[in-house]
């Protein structure tokens, strides 16, 4: 798993002719706070249930609040065979801190 930190995601998002599948882990009440355009919501607790909406060639990005609950995901996705896993470290707290200076924060 690559750590990224959030303008690296950007670019990423930017520059990238396939874009990365950008997954959000955190909890629905969290997600209508705040959250990246383009993200799909699948609460952590709910990923073993949903690897099928996944595809294991395509690069993922996983997003939480701080960084930790995806780091967790992205290693459960590794070990489940994901090979292009990618940590947004700091989560949407560094996303509305470096990118998006708009995005409400909680």
């Amino acid at each position: 798993m690559q750590e990224f930190s959030a303008q690296q995601v950007d670019e990423l998002i930017k520059q990238s002719d396939k874009k990365p599948f950008l997954l959000d882990v955190r909890e629905p009440w969290e997600h209508e706070i705040c959250h990246i355009d383009g993200v799909t919501l699948i609460p952590m607790k709910t990923i073993p249930q949903h690897l099928a909406k996944l595809d294991p060639t395509e690069e993922i990005v996983v997003i939480c609040h701080h960084g930790i609950r995806s780091r967790m995901v992205g290693r459960f996705l590794e070990q489940e065979g994901y090979k292009h896993i990618i940590n947004l470290s700091g989560g949407v707290k560094a996303w509305a801190e470096q990118v998006d200076a708009t995005m409400p924060k909680y």
